[in-house]
């Protein structure tokens, strides 16, 4: 039995190591080098890093039994690709849907502001003054250029690329927090008071994503979260997509 995974996300990297404790190998495909250490290695499942065309990914995927898309929630051109490469190679597609979080479960002194994209985030910031906390990754930065550098604190991957994209979007390196997360509520309230922030803006990433702990610490230092919401997203949980395998094999 071939499965197909392309991961991103720690339930791809829990879902890959439960197949191979029952027997059935996987290869995992992975955009990143952060990816690839994130999800070690396990017998049975091979690793392979680099991002990939929709073309590749079709090649990828050719002869597979089934094809999971574990991707990041907020991946929406990967995952676009990932469906077109099954339709294209006749291969079934799944989706593995990491669990959203209660938004407004711990926003005692204020609920966030939900918008629709980065674009939306950086609009609702342009007219309040203050320094701003991007939780986001490195991908979206170049929107929040229009609000001034000097006010912008992106906490990115300590990757070269990550890194690129901040020095693209005119980040001071002052301002540039390179770590790997997920982070736990103090030290979010310590990156707040640290640097003075008044808007902590990031992206529902579930629990896996410490996305609670964001929420608490905002609350807790009584600044305004902005939250970019999910893309409507339908699929299976991990428990479902582990039967549906074991069953096939």
């Amino acid at each position: 039995m071939k499965v197909v995974i392309f991961s991103g996300t720690t339930e791809g990297r829990l879902l890959s190591g439960r197949l191979a404790a029952a027997g059935i190998s996987a290869d995992i495909f992975v955009a990143t080098q952060y990816g690839g250490e994130a999800q070690g290695k396990t017998s049975g499942v091979c690793v392979h890093v680099g991002r990939k065309s929709a073309e590749k990914m079709r090649t990828a995927v050719a002869g597979a039994n089934l094809c999971i898309d574990a991707t990041h929630p907020y991946a929406e051109e990967a995952t676009k690709n990932i469906c077109w490469a099954c339709r294209e190679a006749n291969v079934p597609y799944y989706r593995l849907k990491r669990p959203e979080s209660k938004l407004f479960h711990a926003a005692e002194n204020g609920r966030p502001a939900v918008v629709a994209s980065a674009g939306e985030a950086a609009k609702w910031l342009r007219e309040r003054k203050g320094n701003i906390l991007l939780a986001i990754g490195a991908k979206e930065l170049a929107q929040f250029a229009g609000l001034g550098a000097e006010r912008l604190y992106p906490r990115v991957l300590p990757f070269h690329e990550s890194l690129k994209a901040c020095e693209m979007a005119g980040i001071p390196h002052r301002n540039i927090i390179a770590m790997q997360g997920p982070f736990g509520q103090r030290l979010n309230e310590a990156l707040i008071c640290q640097y003075h922030i008044d808007y902590l803006v990031t992206k529902d990433g579930g629990k896996a994503g410490g996305f609670m702990e964001k929420l608490d610490a905002a609350a807790v230092c009584g600044i305004q979260t902005v939250v970019i919401a999910r893309p409507d997203d339908a699929g299976y949980s991990i428990d479902e997509i582990y039967e549906i395998c074991r069953r096939m094999a």
